[in-house]
């Protein structure tokens, strides 16, 4: 096959990809996006809410058009013990008059993706699904290309940016990220996506119009271990799902299905999804590598974004979409200015993780960068505080005879029992590390 060559190739039509590409195709640079799934989205999973402050700047009449599920409301997070759980629960009216609901939306996203990718290619992008990327065309420590199967066919580039996924074979290829995952900063995720009566759905979790949900859980629905369970609303379904790490999955001898059944058969969740038909069972990995695991963003050639990147923010606000697809803007309007400089190295390249730097990607993932290593380092908090803060609750809210007090008292000589203060006092002051 000849040389000729684009601009620039895109590996992943997911939502890093299409921002990217977006970008690209409206600054009047020749793109080609190379999506090994049959159709942009087939093969792409998360929970999840839509963050849409980028996609507002990629596509300004984004809801006229995307196939949203429903708009974010409400906001649950919950500590579970084994008969309960205590919770955090915010519902607003505000975002009604919103005219973008707070740039929070619940999507599927093999509905999503798709649409997406049909924006990139009406911008002018051209977007070509069943290619697979085998390998990356290296020379004198410069990506030059990709090759492709079936045929080994070889696509020419002056850069080439990954926006692969979770498994970044293509960033382990440049050398740019270590040969194994580390157990303790990759999550297996198991989601069932549920059918319930739409009014059924809007009954059990008070839901007016379009309103939707967005509930995060910890504690013994995922068996004490460090992970998140959720709970999102679609229009006429709900996803369901748990993701841990693997190595907490390793060190309890657990697996994905079997913690996701203990999470439906929770008593704080068996009753939101009574009745439902499952209609869809999926898993997927999803890189919280946080900030100083982050890998190498980019050589000569060559520029990572997305979950190939481990832009995730795996704390409470568990965050993804927005941190993808503000990483294929900055690769995008980094390519944008080596065609202006005419020099595709790393000199110019490096702008890119400049941006991502001066951005809220790299900021929130640094203040968040001590959380994965606190839970890791401190098991017993999620093992051990969520059924002690139980106890207590149920103590104080038990209806007795006694002076209010007498059980204060109580409860408080109970809690120095189970926990001294000393130990309680680091933990806060790790949590406040970790989270805040």
């Amino acid at each position: 096959m000849s040389e000729e060559k684009v601009t620039c190739i895109i590996v992943g039509a997911g939502v890093a990809g299409s921002a990217a590409a977006i970008t690209l195709a409206k600054a009047g640079i020749e793109v080609l996006v190379l999506e090994r799934g049959e159709v942009p989205g087939c093969k792409n999973l998360f929970g999840g809410v839509l963050y849409t402050t980028i996609l507002d700047k990629l596509v300004p009449d984004w809801m006229e058009s995307a196939p949203l599920e429903r708009y974010v409301t409400r906001k649950r997070f919950s500590i579970m013990g084994k008969d309960g759980e205590i919770a955090l629960d915010f519902k607003t009216k505000r975002y009604e008059s919103h005219p973008k609901r707070n740039f929070s939306f619940t999507v599927l996203r093999a509905k999503f993706d798709a649409w997406l990718a049909e924006q990139a290619e009406k911008a002018g992008a051209q977007v070509f699904p069943g290619m697979m990327v085998s390998e990356l065309i290296i020379k004198n420590n410069r990506v030059v290309g990709v090759k492709t199967e079936p045929g080994g066919d070889e696509l020419y580039a002056d850069v080439v940016i990954s926006a692969e996924g979770v498994h970044s074979y293509l960033t382990l290829q440049a050398g740019l990220r270590k040969s194994e995952f580390d157990p303790d900063h990759m999550v297996t995720a198991a989601k069932e996506v549920i059918q319930l009566d739409e009014n059924v759905l809007a009954d059990r979790f008070q839901l007016e119009g379009n309103e939707g949900v967005a509930f995060a859980y910890f504690g013994d629905g995922l068996f004490g271990m460090f992970g998140a369970g959720f709970i999102y609303t679609n229009k006429n379904t709900l996803s369901i799902g748990t993701g841990v790490t693997i190595g907490e999955m390793i060190r309890n001898k657990k697996n994905p299905n079997e913690i996701l059944e203990h999470f439906k058969n929770h008593p704080a969740i068996r009753p939101y999804i009574r009745g439902g038909e499952t209609i869809e069972y999926s898993a997927h990995m999803i890189p919280e590598y946080g900030y100083n695991h982050l890998p190498k963003l980019y050589m000569d050639g060559f520029l990572v974004t997305g979950d190939a990147a481990g832009l995730v923010n795996s704390s409470h606000h568990q965050e993804g979409t927005n941190l993808a697809m503000a990483s294929g803007v900055f690769a995008a309007e980094t390519v944008i200015e080596a065609v202006k400089r005419n020099d595709f190295t790393s000199n110019t390249l490096k702008l890119y993780l400049e941006k991502l730097e001066n951005s809220f990607v790299l900021k929130d993932l640094k203040k968040y960068r001590h959380m994965t290593s606190f839970f890791n380092e401190n098991p017993h908090f999620l093992r051990d505080y969520p059924d002690l803060m139980m106890e207590l609750f149920g103590d104080y809210f038990e209806l007795s005879e006694k002076p209010k007090e007498e059980i204060e008292k109580e409860i408080y000589k109970k809690l120095k029992r189970r926990i001294p203060l000393w130990t309680m006092a680091t933990d806060a002051w790790k949590v406040k590390k970790a989270l805040f």
